[in-house]
């Protein structure tokens, strides 16, 4: 059922499905099985991995659901074998959930008090629309709390309403028109019209679009703005056709029951079925969107840290402030901690001739390679001053994003690698090292805090920290880490390895020291045969003795390449980067029931460049000098700018002032624009043209510049 079930879902091969899942089911991370397992899977990549374990999770979540619902059946004797049939041949949880709907356990409804008053026979009689002298009929259930044929008849339409509202087929049809026809309207609230929070939301005060057509950014934020009490937002359909549907499924005459059910429909609908359905139907809306934003959100992380590194250059890292001064830090290659002060160019001291002389010194005394500017307050101004300062080598200046970097500085993680420090000097410390390797800095944040995205906070948490943990783990092991520099923060999310397992990474470098071989990973405590297997070939060890060590060929493999350098005559190490001598290989000679052609080219690939680093070199990037607010810009303007945020409706350009310009779908291109991914990437130099600039609103507008 579950291969039938994914293959429905995905199309993949039934073998490929079948031995991926039993990868996962042998606790096999989805980087170790796209990398080293390609023969088993048949050459899925990690997306396709990925797709497998969503529709695996689905189907399960879906069994187990089942399980629960035929439990509670059977417990209230409500379990028939035609019911049970339904139940475990239903495909999705709508349907589920419809055939459970009559059976589940909810508080006394009309219909209840109906029934304790004797009214069911009646309702049948209704609905079997043939009965003769239907006032009479209704006359006998007068009594008691029934005091008129009219609570009689009232009675027992609620009970018919309560059918109808049950019935899977009925709610199927309004679901119909609901995903066909539905508009969404919405109303300002009066008494919020003026407040200045809802000004953001304004365009949205009186607002109609097709349920079927709203952006996913549109309507999360006009879920926002009500969730924030600024607007009202309601469903709306033709109900005049929904009623048609419904009575054409249900009056089969026109004698006197068909005037009290069509009253019954009626209440059903507007009571029952309108309200619960139109809920469901914006939630649909809601989890498509929250699939969009994270889909979106998810790019934008995989392009942030997989950001161009610097690598191991020395670094003075500076946060940029004016009253409190600038905070500088020096670290060395490796990202340690060597120097912390402060300088005050700025105002209220106006210190600049003393600022500069104490950066170029600590740029002689501690050997600077690179400086990185945080891009927050004061940021121009301080790249400003250093560039004007004539150091004794070139030094490169970048400024890079802050975004996340006061999170970090005041989480565990930083007070666990700097207790003696405050969080000013762990927030430089951290741009300094952003530069060097953005991927092993920015594993140590919460990637919601990053500030990539759109509407992160507004979506179902639960999948999107899912889905962002997914791609990390795919950026840090497709990149490799190395054992003997990296902290726990990056070692938790190397294939196979964790949290646990990464503290105890840590401990053994701190009381044994640095990882000399790859074997010598065997020895952390707890780190077993799996582990190793899942995790090894992702870590790193420089100038370890085997030089593959140092590659991202697996230790299984190790053996084959040996055997590959003996029949060319070589030792390893002349092996590794001599694709002449790679090209004389003939691989199908080293094939074996377990290690196929597409591995093989995998370790021939890696032996041509070992342990490449799949990112570029980072760029240094000078924005426009005369540009220092917004009141600077004029239409026509164009400008260098930086990608700094990417979503469905276009992407947010830093043209290095405080507000950032939009360069919305319908600017990025001249054609028709589907994914905006496919024409700029995050942190991206582009040169973009101001088509409008609204200071009240603190508005730009761009236009993407492609000559």
């Amino acid at each position: 059922m579950l291969i039938k079930y994914i293959i429905s879902q995905t199309q993949l091969p039934e073998s490929s499905i079948k031995n991926t899942i039993q990868l996962l089911n042998d606790a096999c991370t989805i980087p170790f099985i796209s990398r080293y397992r390609k023969e088993r899977t048949g050459n899925l990549d990690e997306v396709q991995i990925g797709d497998i374990v969503h529709y695996k999770e689905q189907f399960e979540a879906l069994e187990k659901r089942k399980a629960t619902i035929l439990k509670t059946l059977d417990t209230q004797n409500d379990l028939t074998q035609a019911l049970k049939d339904q139940i475990e041949t239903a495909d999705n949880l709508v349907l589920l959930e419809d055939l459970f709907l009559p059976f589940k356990k909810k508080r006394k409804t009309k219909a209840d008090t109906a029934r304790n008053n004797g009214l069911e026979p009646l309702a049948k009689i209704i609905m079997s629309q043939n009965a003769p002298n239907l006032e009479e009929i209704a006359h006998n259930y007068v009594k008691g709390p029934v005091n008129s044929t009219e609570a009689a008849f009232e009675g027992a339409r609620h009970i018919i309403a309560e059918w109808i509202n049950e019935r899977t087929d009925i709610r199927n049809i309004i679901r119909k028109q609901l995903e066909r026809f539905a508009m969404l309207a919405t109303a300002v609230i009066k008494t919020k019209k003026d407040d200045e929070k809802a000004q953001k939301f304004r365009d949205y005060f009186h607002w109609e679009e097709a349920l079927s057509r709203i952006p996913s950014h549109r309507l999360l934020a006009i879920l926002r703005a009500e969730k924030e009490g600024f607007i009202r937002v309601k469903i709306e359909i033709d109900n005049i056709r929904a009623l048609e549907k419904i009575e054409s499924q249900i009056i089969r005459s026109q004698k006197e029951c068909a005037q009290q059910l069509e009253i019954a429909i009626k209440d059903a609908y507007k009571r029952l079925l309108f309200p619960s359905l139109s809920n469901e139907a914006l939630q649909v809306a809601k989890d498509n969107a929250d699939t969009s934003a994270i889909a979106v959100f998810a790019k934008n992380l995989k392009q942030l840290l997989l950001g161009s590194p610097l690598g191991e250059k020395r670094v003075l890292a500076i946060d940029p402030g004016f009253r409190s001064g600038c905070k500088v830090v020096c670290i060395s290659a490796q990202g340690q901690l060597e120097h912390n002060e402060n300088i005050y160019p700025h105002a209220p001291q106006n210190d600049s001739t003393g600022a500069m002389k104490k950066i170029k010194s600590l740029a002689d005394v501690y050997k600077i390679e690179a400086i990185a500017i945080g891009n927050g307050t004061a940021s121009r101004e301080t790249e400003t001053l250093i560039r004007n300062i004539q150091f004794k080598n070139n030094l490169k200046v970048f400024v890079v994003s802050e975004a996340g970097a006061s999170i970090y500085s005041a989480s565990k993680i930083a007070r666990e690698e700097f207790p003696d420090y405050d969080v000013t000097v762990r927030g430089s410390v951290s741009i300094g090292r952003r530069l060097q390797d953005p991927l092993a800095e920015l594993v140590k944040i919460d990637a919601q805090s990053i500030g990539v995205g759109q509407y992160q906070h507004d979506v179902d948490q639960t999948k999107l920290q899912k889905s962002l943990d997914i791609v990390v783990e795919n950026c840090v092991n497709a990149v490799g880490v190395n054992i003997n520099t990296a902290s726990k923060s990056l070692l938790s999310y190397v294939s196979g390895i964790g949290p646990k397992l990464a503290e105890n990474i840590v401990s053994y470098r701190h009381e044994i020291g640095a990882f000399s071989s790859r074997k010598d990973i065997k020895k952390v405590a707890r780190l077993g045969n799996k582990a190793f297997e899942q995790g090894a070939p992702f870590l790193r060890i420089k100038d370890a003795k085997n030089p593959l060590d140092d590659s991202a060929v697996h230790p299984e493999s190790y053996a084959i390449v040996k055997e590959m350098a003996k029949d060319l005559k070589v030792t390893i190490k002349e092996l590794i980067g001599n694709s002449a001598v790679l090209k004389q290989l003939n691989l199908k000679k080293y094939q074996t029931a377990t290690i196929g052609l597409l591995t093989l080219e995998d370790i021939v690939k890696e032996l041509e460049k070992p342990g490449l680093d799949i990112r570029a070199q980072a760029k240094v990037f000078t924005f426009n000098q005369d540009i220092k607010t917004i009141t600077d810009l004029h239409v026509g303007q164009l400008l260098p700018g930086i990608v700094n945020n990417i979503t469905n409706f276009g992407c947010f350009v830093d043209v290095g002032i405080k507000e950032s310009g939009l360069i919305h779908v319908s600017n990025l291109s001249q054609s028709f624009v589907k994914d905006v991914n496919a024409h700029v990437s995050l942190h991206q130099q582009i040169i973009v043209k101001v088509l409008e600039i609204d200071i009240p609103r603190k508005r730009i507008q761009l236009k993407l510049q492609t000559t």
